[in-house]
């Protein structure tokens, strides 16, 4: 009879509600931060055209094209913390596709500074390695692999 009974450990609280709700409330925070560090870029940026009267027009447009990268980075970030929001988890694509927008910031920076050759290898590199890592997420994705299996 006592095997007939569901066996359940009542507790308090439950420690899964606490941390889903923690993170959801740090979360909803760092959403805000980011949609004002956002804002607060595009009035910059906007702001930085009136140089555009005193100073060369290749030296503001470097800038202006910096501070876009920039600010679509932080929309990259972004997508990873709704990603994370909603799904409860981040896709490696998300973060691969930020660095990779963070990267290319730089290279177009040093573009403009007109770097070592050294350094442009080695950013190189860098660059390659995060593409091959971004085929490699998308192409053995399990969300691929699902619906490979759903085709068969």
């Amino acid at each position: 009879m006592l095997n007939a009974l569901p066996f359940r450990r009542m507790r308090l609280f439950d420690m899964t509600d606490v941390w889903t709700r923690g993170t959801k409330a740090v979360l909803s925070l760092l959403i805000l931060v980011i949609l004002t560090a956002l804002a607060g870029g595009v009035l910059a940026t906007c702001w930085e055209l009136r140089l555009l009267l005193t100073h060369p027009l290749e030296q503001v447009f470097r800038q202006i094209i910096i501070n876009a990268l920039i600010l679509l980075a932080l929309v990259e970030v972004l997508k990873t913390t709704f990603a994370y929001f909603s799904e409860g988890r981040v896709k490696v694509t998300f973060i691969v596709d930020t660095i990779l927008v963070v990267m290319l910031t730089e290279v177009i920076s040093m573009w403009f500074k007109e770097a070592p050759l050294e350094q442009w290898g080695i950013l190189g590199g860098i660059l390659v390695a995060l593409a091959l890592m971004r085929i490699v997420a998308v192409r053995f994705s399990p969300t691929c692999a699902e619906t490979d299996t759903e085709l068969i």
